[in-house]
């Protein structure tokens, strides 16, 4: 309530030197610090050396703030306040650090690097995040979290290579794991009376013989209900204190684990662990690794961030929830109609591997209903049978995967996370509820979902979202189970064998949805917004299907805190064929969104067009083509030194070398050569032994290759397979370019020397291409369309260069842009020691 006031009386604040200091008296009251000024100092002098600085307000030790006028950029602001705060001595350093400029703040938690933004006006929903200010002890940060499922994963690393080297395999050793995971996680939240299992465990003999069946007793306990028990007279005490769970996670026997002293050890080693505090979305990923050596190398680098997944749920659906929430939340009719229509959403991942994107989207409903539950009965009342309240749950979701080990930890992780959620509901309502027997559960269904009927998982009628992150895998390395999916989804459709595989998705998510509300949202690779794959993808799903894109996070590095961690370059895509009432949003790298009227499948809001391969040029201007490609295995090839050695054997192959050049020898300044053969007659040729080694080498290499057509080229060993060798100067067009560099640099090549395939050339080019070429409208040109790599650039002929609408020009212009090209030659001339990568690293 004291945040929701502030909120209010400080929506029109604009002005740093009038109103900082009120402003943060008023702020840390929202926190119960009647004195602030007791608490704190206001521009608390931090000497620099041979000059001081001031920090807005500064609670040693807690809290340092600084304050801007309304607009003004806060990254500055925090560099600012960060840099005086590590001058202050250890004791006083806060950990938290509070940028402001009255609209927006950035909070950072020092000791972590963990960063929110937020809106003033929404402070009321992250008055958590201050904590420590308040005097309450703070939950496990998320940094700390890492660590602790990285300890966790490592256990049961350890617990899963013992049994499987005693024998214990397969998909029996992934359920026993999964059970034991579940029973551990139960011993230390309150689902078992608390430690239970770990002493069951302990009464085992030392020697660990008898802990097969004691472990088989208790699972078979657990799938039991009441009824069933009564009827064993025998049963242990510390088994009849059991809760039935249901769910199918216990029923069935499985082959017993022939555990010895070791074995038990590291069991009760795992006990000790304190696993109250995983992650279920974090660790499932992490237990999968468990299972594959090769996987584990790096344990944890593989799993997909919470911040990431966010980065898809919450503009998909949760920001329009809170909003609605924030609009009923003081009508009790309208928010009991909100919380029933919560209760009646449902979701599909039909990727979903270990469950992750499910488990976030769950616990986020879970969190909202909270502050609904918190509206409808007050947080005052304690004792409340709050099982009558709940209405979200497990059964609301559903996911497709391929593996069966993942589906069965995506099941897992949904039950762990409603008991933690359930943990959270009791806390705030005084008393423990646990949802046991376990009657509902997430359909998780086991299957290709390339190859199923989504309605058989998640009716058509009744779907809300479709959402997750569908595998990556480029047109050019899919392997034959992936390629059959993709003819399966598309059909005989125009070039699809040029797409990603993480298409398919799109397309049978499209074709789901269509007549339905249901909207959709994906992670995928940046490649399907730039290059040729927009055309080939979005527009038959707008031109069929209707489809049009609500959402779009712009390409990002999608990646975790773990060790070993993997970036991959990606973006968001949100689309639905219902009209989006909501209006489209566009969200840049940084994260900042802003309002588009349209986004077309380049993630630009601008209208839909589709740039597709050309074979020409669009405009009057020098065709351009692919260098020289000479599939010779590397023989042709060789450096300085080899060249060096080589001419020593074979003086008379001296005048048969070219200097060669490629995309990286030409931006990074290296010499490379090539023997080039071609102009060589063959009565000079015989008289070069050492040159007919290598020419029989090519022969040789070209024979052995699966390709007809390479295998054809055999019958000219001395020729390449593309040859385009201009007879005048030539402008060289790297390929692929660092996404770090404002221009991509060109230039001009003398005849003699042969570029490789790894970079475009345009015979004919004058000073005026040169300098249209390396200009802002380009590049600009080039950032939009052209395919990237990661998210270098990769400039291509039919879809970037041959498409590029050349300005028109009048003869003054031409001169203009003519002499600024040769400005830029001479610059680089300046500096004769120094490579493009050098000229053109926006550092150096």
């Amino acid at each position: 309530a004291k945040a929701l006031n502030f909120a209010e009386r400080w929506k029109a604040a604009a002005r740093e030197k009038a109103q900082s200091q009120p402003f943060i008296i008023d702020f840390l009251r929202v926190f119960g610090v009647e004195d602030p000024e007791r608490s704190g100092d206001f521009e608390f002098k931090v000497p620099l050396g041979d000059r001081h600085g001031y920090i807005d307000y500064l609670w040693k030790g807690k809290i340092a703030v600084e304050m801007k006028t309304r607009g003004e950029d806060l990254n500055k602001a925090y560099d600012q306040l960060r840099g005086y705060a590590l001058h202050l001595p250890a004791n006083d350093m806060p950990d938290l650090l509070l940028v402001c400029d009255f609209e927006n703040m950035v909070l950072y938690r020092r000791t972590t690097g963990e960063k929110s933004s937020f809106k003033t006006k929404s402070l009321s929903r992250q008055i958590r995040r201050f904590a420590e200010i308040a005097g309450y002890e703070t939950v496990r940060l998320r940094e700390n979290q890492i660590e602790v499922n990285v300890k966790a994963a490592e256990k049961m690393a350890q617990l899963h290579d013992a049994l499987k080297e005693h024998g214990y395999g397969g998909h029996d050793l992934e359920v026993y794991l999964v059970r034991l995971l579940f029973c551990l996680f139960a011993d230390d939240t309150g689902i078992f009376p608390r430690g239970s299992f770990a002493n069951y465990l302990e009464n085992s003999r030392p020697d660990g013989r008898d802990l097969t069946q004691r472990l088989a007793q208790w699972f078979e306990t657990l799938d039991q209900p009441a009824e069933a028990r009564a009827k064993r007279d025998l049963l242990a005490p510390e088994l009849r204190q059991l809760n039935y769970v249901n769910g199918n996670l216990f029923a069935g026997r499985l082959p017993g684990a022939d555990f010895n002293a070791a074995m038990r050890e590291l069991l009760l080693d795992c006990c000790r662990f304190d696993w109250s505090g995983i992650s279920p979305a974090v660790f499932g990923a992490m237990f999968q690794g468990v299972m594959d050596r090769e996987r584990r190398r790096e344990l944890g680098a593989h799993y997909t961030s919470e911040e990431n997944i966010l980065k898809l749920i919450n503009p998909l659906f949760m920001d329009g929830l809170w909003a609605e929430f924030e609009r009923v939340k003081v009508n009790p009719g309208k928010l009991d109609e909100f919380h029933h229509k919560i209760a009646g959403l449902r979701f599909l991942d039909p990727a979903c591997g270990c469950g992750n994107f499910l488990i976030i989207a769950y616990r986020e409903l879970r969190l909202l209903e909270l502050e609904i539950l918190k509206m409808k009965v007050g947080g005052g009342q304690r004792k409340l049978d709050i099982s009558t309240l709940l209405r979200v749950g497990v059964e609301q979701f559903s996911g497709i995967e391929i593996e069966d080990f993942p589906c069965q930890i995506a099941q897992t992780g949904m039950w762990l996370t409603d008991h933690q959620m359930n943990l959270l509901v009791s806390g705030h309502f005084g008393m423990n509820y646990v949802r046991l027997p376990l009657l509902k559960s997430a359909n998780i269904v086991h299957a290709n979902a390339l190859a199923l009927d989504w309605e058989g998982v998640a009716p058509k009628g009744g779907l809300s979202y479709i959402l997750g992150n569908p595998p990556f895998s480029g047109a050019r390395i899919m392997g034959a189970p992936q390629k059959s999916d993709m003819r399966r989804v598309f059909g005989e459709q125009r070039g699809a064998g040029n797409l990603d595989y993480v298409t398919a998705w799109y397309k049978k998510a499209a074709d789901f949805m269509d007549g339905a509300k249901t909207r959709a949202a994906f992670v995928s690779t940046n490649s399907i917004s730039q290059g040729e794959q927009p055309a080939l993808l979005w527009e038959p799903l707008f031109a069929r299907r209707g489809i049009k894109i609500d959402f779009a996070r712009r390409t990002f590095k999608w990646s975790n805190e773990a060790r070993g961690k993997a970036a991959v370059h990606c973006v968001v895509i949100g689309f639905s064929q219902a009209s989006n009432g909501g209006g489209k949003t566009i969200f840049a790298g940084d994260g900042k969104g802003r309002k588009a009227k349209n986004i077309n499948p380049y993630l630009v809001d601008a209208p839909t067009v589709f740039i597709k391969g050309r074979s020409r040029p669009l405009c009057d201007v020098p065709e351009i083509g692919i260098g020289n490609k000479p599939i010779d295995g590397g023989h042709y090839l060789f450096t300085e030194e080899e060249k060096r050695d080589f001419i020593g054997r074979e003086p008379g192959a001296k005048k048969w070398f070219r200097p060669w050049i490629g995309s990286d020898e030409f931006i990074n300044r290296y010499r490379r050569y090539c023997l080039w053969l071609g102009d060589c007659p063959p009565v000079e040729l015989r008289r070069l032994p050492e040159v007919l080694k290598r020419v029989e080498a090519v022969r040789r290499y070209r024979l052995a290759s699966k390709s007809e057509g390479t295998r054809k080229l055999a019958d000219t060993p001395t020729r390449f397979h593309v040859e385009n060798m201009p007879g005048k100067t030539y402008v060289l067009m790297p390929r692929v370019s660092s996404e770090l560099r404002n221009y991509i640099p060109i230039g001009f090549i003398r005849p003699n020397i042969l570029t490789s395939d790894s970079a475009h050339i345009i015979p004919n080019a004058t000073l005026y291409h040169f300098g249209v070429l390396t200009s802002g409208v380009h590049m600009a040109w080039v950032r939009v369309v052209c395919g990237r790599l990661k998210n270098d650039y990769r400039y291509s002929k039919d879809i970037v260069y041959n498409n590029f609408p050349w300005p028109e020009t009048g003869r003054e212009q031409k001169d203009g842009i003519s002499g600024a090209a040769k400005e830029v030659l001479d610059a680089r001339e300046m500096f004769p020691g120094a490579s493009l990568a050098d000229l053109y690293d926006p550092l150096t």
